[in-house]
């Protein structure tokens, strides 16, 4: 039924009941109850006394050595580590608690239970196997940390006047600290420990049950035949997460989003999912709450830091390719459907499944069309995650100018995390911050064709359109998303910038919303997967248009986003690219 194959399906009007009846608006609710909870654990449950105390006498030492040395001291660098260490997911019981029962199978190589139970002795082997390269590792660290000192020792017996001395000083400083970063990064492959996350599994999948179930009861759906299929659709995430952690996949960038598609498809057209499963495939619930949380990693003082060369590269070319390759699959490809057309090209060129999702609300794309559209994304954001950080060092681009690239380009914000981070740290500062700032555009674009779609597609000629129309057909869930964005903009900017890194982004964010964001993310996939056939996907592939259209709209965009990164980060703005 047309129903049952769209993404909104909701035509009517709206009235005081929908706040608490209509997904839309509770996914906002829900969205709203995790994020209250992990501010209050983290800000009035936390360690923030502690961490204040930390952080100004490390503030103190710094500016004493600023006032002392024309350089970064080692003092100056050992009270910068001291505010690094900072987290509070790992320095509260909230970020312990939180942390423990929302664990996700990790990485494997041969075993794929290793991802989800290791035992004492497994732990063990495998410290002893890594403590070698430790040793290694600290011995130089050791080495360099005798040059450095000696080092800084010869610049300030000659009160810092003699630049030779302050440059060597420098050089070994900068020496050291390389030589510890590799030696605390081979540490921590010696502090394994035994686990077992099956019981919190089963934990979280109740919870899971529960407050997803309780919005599935205030719609007007049979909660309990929700938990219980919901127990199928967790089943395949886990199993998602379990594949998505073996080493080769996570080096090609096959994670558990496209595995939660693969595995759920596969089950969907071989077994067939069985029909007690399919009232728990709440695609839409799932992914929108998930968007609500992701307003919290969206703020304005990231977008403010970059300056206006990363503004027009993510909102500039955004729209430019996302109207062109509308345009281009209309006027060229004909093809047939519209919404297929817009979501594609949102998706491509916006922020990937995100944007799909809420593209396809927006214009009551079906079912099969969104499905269709994520996974040509997932596709195509893993051969790009590989190839575009291969591409840029070949042919030698600068790290600023290569994030750049990779951020307005490559969908997954976690994928554009993993390009970036293979060409260097400003490489991945810069393209995180871009696609950052490129996920505003998910309200934007849903505003966009939500009124495109009433004043030009569905439009009844002779009718007059209201903007209550407009309304009804604008994605709520958006204004959550916008909601929260706001709201931890605000704190950020509110809190002084250690304590926010410490408490709102290593703790609220990083051990609070996101755990939750990931697993919702992955059980929406999931259900996909579960609830699609592949004879109704065929009919959307006539003729390859839709894989034509996605090559074409990503092979303009890959070039306009470099030109527009050239142009602003190097000939209008490069004294902001200097600072980077």
């Amino acid at each position: 039924m047309a129903e049952e194959s769209s993404v909104v399906i909701d035509r009517g009007g709206s009235s005081w009941s929908d706040l608490w009846s209509k997904e839309d608006y509770l996914a906002i609710w829900l969205g709203f109850f995790l994020i209250f909870t992990c501010v209050i654990g983290y800000f009035y449950f936390g360690p923030k006394e502690k961490f204040t105390q930390t952080i100004n006498t490390a503030n103190k030492i710094q500016a004493e050595e600023e006032a002392r040395a024309p350089f970064k001291t080692m003092a100056w660098y050992g009270a910068q580590d001291e505010k690094s260490r900072l987290r509070g997911s790992s320095g509260s019981e909230i970020g312990k608690f939180l942390g423990t029962w929302t664990k996700k199978p990790g990485s494997w190589n041969s075993n794929p239970v290793d991802s989800f139970v290791r035992s004492s002795a497994q732990a063990n082997a495998l410290n002893e196997q890594n403590m070698p390269k430790y040793m290694e590792a600290k011995a130089a660290e050791e080495t360099a940390l005798k040059g450095a000192e000696a080092a800084e020792a010869a610049a300030a017996a000659a009160m810092f006047q003699n630049q030779q001395l302050n440059d060597a000083a420098q050089a070994q400083i900068k020496s050291w600290r390389d030589a510890k970063k590799k030696a605390g990064d081979a540490k921590r492959k010696t502090e394994n420990k035994p686990f077992n996350y099956i019981p919190t599994l089963i934990g979280l999948c109740a919870f899971f049950a529960l407050i997803f179930g309780i919005g599935i009861k205030l719609m007007g759906q049979n909660a309990m035949r929700f938990a219980v299929g919901f127990s199928f659709v967790f089943f395949v995430s886990v199993i998602a997460y379990i594949f998505g952690g073996q080493t080769v996949a996570k080096q090609y960038g096959i994670g558990a989003e496209a595995w939660g598609i693969i595995i759920g498809m596969l089950i969907a057209n071989t077994i067939r999912t069985p029909k007690w499963v399919l009232p728990a495939c709440q695609v839409e619930f799932f992914i929108k709450t998930g968007l609500v949380l992701l307003g919290a990693e969206v703020l304005f003082s990231k977008i403010v830091a970059i300056g206006i060369p990363g503004i027009f590269v993510a909102w500039v070319v955004t729209p430019i390719v996302l109207i062109t390759t509308f345009i281009f699959g209309q006027k060229v490809l004909k093809i047939p459907s519209k919404t297929l057309n817009i979501v594609i090209s949102a998706d491509m060129s916006v922020c990937g499944t995100s944007a799909a999702i809420a593209t396809a609300a927006a214009c009551r794309a079906k079912k099969e069309e969104l499905t269709l559209s994520i996974g040509m994304s997932l596709v195509f954001t893993a051969i790009m995650m590989i190839v575009l950080p291969m591409v840029i060092k070949a042919i030698g681009l600068p790290e600023v100018l290569g994030g750049a690239w990779i951020g307005g380009t490559v969908d997954s914000t976690g994928a554009v995390a993993a390009a970036g981070a293979f060409l260097g740290e400003k490489a991945l500062y810069v393209a995180a911050t871009i696609k950052m700032i490129q996920n505003v555009m998910i309200g934007v674009t849903a505003f966009g064709v939500a009124m495109y779609w009433v004043l030009k597609v569905d439009r009844e000629e002779g009718k007059k359109v209201s903007a209550m129309e407009i309304w009804h057909r604008f994605p709520k869930f958006v204004l959550g998303f916008l909601a929260v964005s706001i709201l931890f903009s605000y704190l950020d900017a509110e809190m002084d910038p250690n304590m926010g890194a410490a408490l709102l982004d290593q703790g609220v964010v990083r051990g609070g919303t996101r755990l939750f964001r990931d697993w919702f993310f992955a059980l929406s996939f999931a259900a996909i997967g579960l609830s699609t056939n592949f004879r109704e996907l065929a009919h959307y592939f006539k003729g390859g248009k839709p894989v034509i259209l996605y090559v074409c709209g990503q092979s303009f965009n890959l070039v306009l986003t470099l030109v527009m990164a050239y142009i602003m980060f190097y000939l209008v703005f490069p004294d902001i690219t200097a600072r980077i």
